[in-house]
């Protein structure tokens, strides 16, 4: 895979894929620029090459109109506070008008294109679609590794038509990262993995256990693991029609030599409310009609000696509701361990990661992978097709 590095850029018009779906608040701030501030290498580096920036990207999900609340504009606004530059809106992905915006752009230049997901050809990889973009650049880069398991038009449409294509910075670190800790570990490896469901994440679960050595599963997904067990969960959520699956995978773990902990012991409360009534129990003391929403204090001690040894961790779901204080211990000290280890740490998806700034210890995780589903897909041992279309 080609990256930006093996590209003259001087004069060129360079098309980048970013991810600047950023959350605003309701005077259309952004809250969070994140996403912005990890694409300004690529950014910087094509601005620095003498290149003709045109980025694209979505924002929420209009569905395929056009929604005022959903315009790119504060991210142009924001993103020129940035680097010091104007940064010019297009008014459209498509169009004569943005089409003869980006033949009048000079060397050094940047705009940016209305959100993609105004067309629902996008999401559509609608060939024609893609053709319009791609005829306004020279060059493709994909920097939105967020998105690159989606074969979306912007994501696999466009660079099939456009000679010279690459990965950007940040999709490169993702992957290399990825590689650091599943495809050539140091080893031990520990999987981390918890989070709502178990069905969301089986084939992610499968697929590891030809990887890593040791395995912890937490979150509410790990009632179903004990339930499939025999043990009464009680009124916590579990997956009954994956009890069958559950077993079979801890069967699997087992003849794999793959170490398996779950939960002995839980923040379980009467119901899923910030003023419940809670209490620390035993895996196999929640009472009748009661939840486990966290793990408790035993469970922290137990994974965090899981983890000593570790020399490569990988993380992916919370240990309980944590965005309820109540039921934030339990994640909160895995950030914590996690943070304090000497391994080479990585955090996959949304929850994971902002578990991990609320806790304040984000400077001390090694990488925090920007896309939960990308994330997962390469967990389960699937490809990204953003990524295969830049190999081609």
């Amino acid at each position: 895979m080609q990256t930006i590095r093996d590209l003259d850029l001087d004069g060129k018009r360079v098309l980048v894929r970013v991810d600047f779906n950023v959350p605003m608040d309701a005077a259309k701030n952004i809250t969070d620029d994140i996403r912005i501030r990890m694409a300004l290498p690529t950014i910087e580096h094509i601005l620095k090459q003498n290149g003709k920036l045109i980025l694209c990207s979505h924002m929420g999900r209009p569905k395929g109109q056009r929604v005022d609340d959903f315009s790119l504009a504060p991210v142009a606004a924001h993103l020129a506070a940035i680097i010091g530059k104007e940064v010019t809106l297009a008014p459209d992905c498509v169009g004569a008008e943005s089409e003869a915006m980006v033949a009048a752009m000079q060397p050094g230049e940047v705009v940016i294109l209305e959100n993609l997901r105004f067309h629902g050809e996008e999401t559509e990889n609608d060939p024609d679609f893609a053709k319009q973009i791609a005829r306004m650049a020279d060059v493709y880069i994909n920097d939105a590794f967020a998105v690159s398991h989606r074969a979306h038009a912007s994501v696999v449409g466009i660079p099939a038509h456009v000679a010279e294509r690459a990965a950007g910075f940040l999709l490169q670190t993702e992957m290399d990262f990825f590689h650091k800790a599943m495809g050539a570990p140091v080893r031990p490896l520990v999987a981390v993995v918890g989070g709502a469901k178990v069905s969301s994440k089986l084939g992610a679960l499968h697929n590891m256990l030809d990887t890593v050595d040791t395995m912890i599963i937490g979150g509410a997904m790990a009632n179903t693991f004990l339930k499939s067990q025999g043990v009464d969960m009680g009124a916590s959520k579990t997956e009954d029609d994956l009890l069958d699956s559950a077993r079979e995978f801890v069967a699997e773990a087992e003849k794999k030599g793959v170490v398996l902990y779950f939960p002995v012991d839980f923040v379980a409360a009467d119901r899923f409310a910030a003023d419940a009534v809670v209490k620390n129990v035993t895996f196999r003391d929640v009472p009748a009609g009661w939840m486990a929403l966290d793990i408790g204090p035993a469970s922290t001690t137990y994974f965090q000696e899981a983890m000593n040894d570790a020399k490569t961790i990988v993380w992916n779901g919370p240990m309980g509701a944590f965005e309820m204080d109540a039921f934030a211990r339990g994640t909160m000290a895995m950030c914590q361990s996690v943070a304090s280890s000497h391994a080479l740490s990585i955090t996959g998806g949304g929850d994971s990661n902002a578990a991990v700034k609320k806790s304040g210890e984000s400077a001390n995780i090694s990488y925090m992978s920007t896309g939960g589903g990308a994330f997962l897909t390469l967990m389960e041992g699937k490809t990204l097709p953003g990524v295969e279309i830049l190999k081609g």
